[in-house]
């Protein structure tokens, strides 16, 4: 529990605080709090308000509210803090003559992260900053770990995903400089309170807001179910535990059922169970779900993630690039108000797309390194794409590639090469190779190509589309093939899934479907680098202990 003997000593102190408010009377854990109002609510509602004007009311406006300080500061017989609830905060000033001799012992041995109720008529300080003049203090509970240091917060990146609970109340925006400070001049005996807001240095604000990642998070998800609902597509759950691991390239997790003696596979997509229920009649639904694949961990990919799919009966993949542009530009004006957002140091607008099929894409971004751009004729022979790779690998680019390969997956490796890290703007790339997409609709006039799309936001990879396969016959001929590839090693291919083919078999409409990654989404809409800054508890490395302490160590002396 302890990171070290320091932390240690802090711990045993503040125990010791908290057994001397107890002996002041006060309940150490209450079970409730009764406020009249949230900060946020407060701020809210008087915000705008003058001093002038809360102070020319009939009576003083009484308030009642709780939270988490902050900042605290006691001198002489009057002090100020700072709450916290809600991601906002609001200032407290506290005085021996209003609260009795009792109260103000309990708030001298009030620490950082003690949670208290308090009660009071508002005013503005001298410098306008809305305050409660507090008569009555309420202790709710002791914070026994001390908080991070308050003039840089909690800054360690990692430290920041293991201890996300600490991550959200302490990086909200506000400056550390600011709250550490806050309260430094105490006002005397008949003179208004005054704050430390007169000091400029203490007014900048740190830009990471945490809290503000993951209201915007479930701002995204409010608005995917808006748009949705809307078009009356129905939102549906579908199994997490599948005999069967399809509907996705990837590895799974596997796991045993006891009871059924059973082998299952955490789901690593929902698609065969959503177009299950389009030939159950279900035309238009989706799912906002949490798949899961054994692969490794990066700024962009985590082992637990959320996706939306969806499904609509009678539509194709050009159906689906309409409604995708509509969505993300639906979404992003719900969520930030405009469709303008900076990612990595770039201005993206998402109202402007650009198509380009994924042999054009590959023609347009052709390192110069690499000599000439291919002609359309080098996509079409074994040959002809081992050539490409060869001109990459003498101009040193790296990229994956087995002459056993199938074309099309060639294909799709010198792509993700090529062309993927310049896909910034919002970019729809459609008509991909057969060979590495088992479940769309083969193009009519080009059988080695489907009509599938992905769209690429940010230099990577947020959504996956396609013209559904619905002919059976040819679905089981490419799980057929994709055993084949299972054999050869490739743990990522598809297994037969009878039941899929025999649902086919009743008939599926014509389909169009689609998977969008929330986690990169909300990585777009809030300007965050790294999968793990928008995902509360990221998948971590278990953490080495430093040091084990035994109950016979000394405490030693410390004081905060």
């Amino acid at each position: 529990m302890f990171e070290s003997e320091f932390e240690k000593n802090l711990y045993a102190l503040r125990r010791d605080k908290l057994a001397q408010i107890a002996d002041l009377g006060h309940a150490t854990y209450p079970n409730s709090y009764s406020a009249t109002h949230t900060i946020p609510e407060l701020r809210a509602a008087y915000d705008d308000q003058t001093a002038v004007q809360l102070e020319s009311t009939p009576v003083p406006i009484e308030v009642s509210v709780a939270g988490r300080i902050m900042a605290i500061r006691v001198q002489g017989k009057a002090g100020f803090a700072q709450l916290q609830q809600g991601g906002q905060r609001l200032q407290i000033y506290v005085r021996k003559d209003d609260v009795g001799e009792t109260a103000f012992a309990l708030y001298k041995l009030l620490d950082l992260g003690d949670h208290i109720g308090a009660h009071g008529h508002l005013f503005r300080t001298r410098t306008g900053e809305l305050t409660v003049h507090v008569s009555k203090l309420t202790f709710l509970a002791k914070a026994l770990l001390a908080l991070p240091d308050k003039y840089h917060g909690l800054e360690d990146t990692e430290l920041r995903y293991r201890q996300r609970y600490v991550d959200l109340f302490m990086n909200t925006g506000y400056s550390a400089k600011q709250a550490a400070n806050a309260g430094a001049s105490v006002a005397q005996p008949g003179e208004a309170p005054q704050n430390s807001a007169e000091n400029p240095e203490t007014t900048e604000p740190e830009t990471r807001n945490v809290r503000e990642v993951f209201v915007k998070r479930a701002a995204i998800l409010r608005a995917l179910r808006t748009f949705f609902d809307e078009r009356g597509y129905l939102e549906v759950e579908t199994p997490m535990m599948h005999t069967i691991a399809g509907g996705a390239a990837a590895k799974p997790f596997r796991t045993h059922h006891n009871a059924l003696d059973l082998d299952l596979s955490l789901r690593i997509a929902p698609e065969l169970y959503l177009k299950r229920l389009v030939v159950g009649g279900l035309d238009r639904v989706y799912e906002i779900n949490r798949n899961f694949r054994n692969e490794g961990i990066s700024t962009q990919h985590n082992p637990e993630f959320t996706m939306l799919e969806f499904y609509q009966a009678y539509a194709n993949y050009h159906d689906l690039m309409r409604l995708t542009e509509e969505l993300i530009i639906f979404v992003a004006q719900e969520v930030n108000g405009h469709t303008l957002t900076n990612f990595n140091g770039v201005e993206i607008d998402l109202s402007k797309w650009k198509k380009l099929s994924m042999r054009e894409a590959i023609r347009e971004f052709w390192p110069k390194a690499a000599g000439k751009k291919p002609e359309s004729s080098a996509f079409t022979s074994h040959d002809s794409v081992a050539a490409l790779v060869h001109q990459l690998r003498d101009a040193k680019i790296r990229i994956d590639y087995s002459p056993k390969d199938p074309v099309g997956k060639t294909i799709a490796n010198i792509f993700e090469t090529v062309a993927e890290e310049h896909l910034i703007q919002p970019t729809i790339i459609y008509d991909f190779p057969l060979a590495v997409s088992p479940l769309s609709k083969q193009k009519p006039d080009e059988p080695d190509w489907v009509e599938r799309f992905e769209f690429y936001i940010g230099g990577f990879e947020v959504g996956n589309a396609f013209s559904e396969l619905n002919d059976p016959e040819d679905q089981r001929r490419r799980f057929e093939q994709q055993l084949l590839e299972k054999e050869r090693g490739d743990d990522e291919a598809h297994a037969m899934d009878e039941d899929y083919v025999r649902a086919l078999g009743y008939g599926l409409p014509p389909t169009g479907g689609e998977g969008i990654g929330i986690d990169r989404l909300t990585m777009i809409l809030t300007g965050s680098k790294s999968i793990r800054d928008v995902i509360l508890f990221p998948l971590l490395r278990p953490q080495v202990k430093k040091q084990q302490f035994t109950a016979d160590q000394p405490h030693g002396e410390s004081a905060e």
